[in-house]
């Protein structure tokens, strides 16, 4: 089976990015996929809450200015395999200039692929240059949003960046799904804007997760421990949830492997 590449992608930020790629990366692992996270934001958030030193790791910031190869930045984590990032990603606008610069992502990981079944791309909050890239070396999208109208103006506006991308780069990306966090059945607000986020599925020719991710004080608890939720609270709704949203995203290439047990 060829390697499948997803990016999390909102350019609104604290619709849970990173929380989505730390636990989709942990329960695949847990199936028995092969993993490796990609961190495109310059906040290392990704790396940081999967265990990592993202100060003193080499990065991919330094795979793309030619430093080192791909194969030497990648870091272990408990968890799978990590091209963490930090602040120095954050100049990636200005100092990278030269033609074919939506490529770097997609060059890096032509040459790491085939040691892997997924690679989970990590975005930052904005549609630049690095999310660009992510868009152009990924098969498809994961679109997180919380349950709130703003959240839902940034999905909106992802539509654009798609079509230009797959009329330029890349004529294979498709948008996976979007994924609600936070989600509360409960509350009217909530279910508004699930009818609100079907209506824009349909305009990305996409659909929403039939896994909604349930709030806990776990799945905000877990980065500081270095753990996704999956990992740190398993028993959690939203730990139950993810593995729920994998069984949706990997079909029976990796179907579940009925983990139970650790951390409450």
């Amino acid at each position: 089976m060829p390697t499948s590449i997803i990016a999390i992608t909102n350019q609104k930020g604290g619709v849970g990015k990173t929380t989505t790629a730390a636990a989709l990366l942990a329960a695949l692992a847990h199936r028995g996929a092969r993993v490796l996270g990609v961190d495109l934001d310059p906040q290392g958030s990704l790396g940081f809450s999967l265990g990592l030193d993202i100060e003193r790791c080499t990065t991919i910031y330094d795979v793309f200015r030619g430093a080192v190869d791909p194969e030497e930045a990648i870091s272990r984590s408990e968890t799978c395999d990590i091209l963490a990032s930090n602040i120095l990603l954050s100049g990636a606008e200005m100092e990278f200039s030269r033609p074919g610069r939506e490529f770097l992502l997609k060059t890096a990981l032509s040459r790491l692929e085939d040691r892997y079944d997924y690679i989970i791309v990590d975005t930052p909050p904005a549609l630049n240059l690095l999310t660009v890239n992510a868009y152009v070396a990924s098969d498809s999208l994961i679109i997180p949003m919380a349950p709130e109208v703003l959240s839902l103006l940034g999905v909106s506006q992802i539509k654009e960046t798609i079509e230009s991308v797959r009329s330029y780069y890349n004529p294979r990306l498709r948008a996976l799904g979007i994924l609600l966090n936070r989600y509360s059945a409960r509350f009217n607000l909530n279910r508004e804007v699930l009818e609100l986020a079907g209506q824009i599925a349909a305009q990305l020719d996409t659909r929403v997760f039939e896994t909604k991710i349930r709030g806990s004080v776990s799945a905000a608890e877990a980065p500081a421990h270095g753990l996704s939720v999956v990992d740190y609270a398993p028993h959690s709704n939203p730990a139950r949830d993810f593995e729920a949203l994998c069984s949706e995203v990997a079909g029976g290439r990796f179907p579940s492997a009925g983990r139970m047990g650790g951390a409450e």
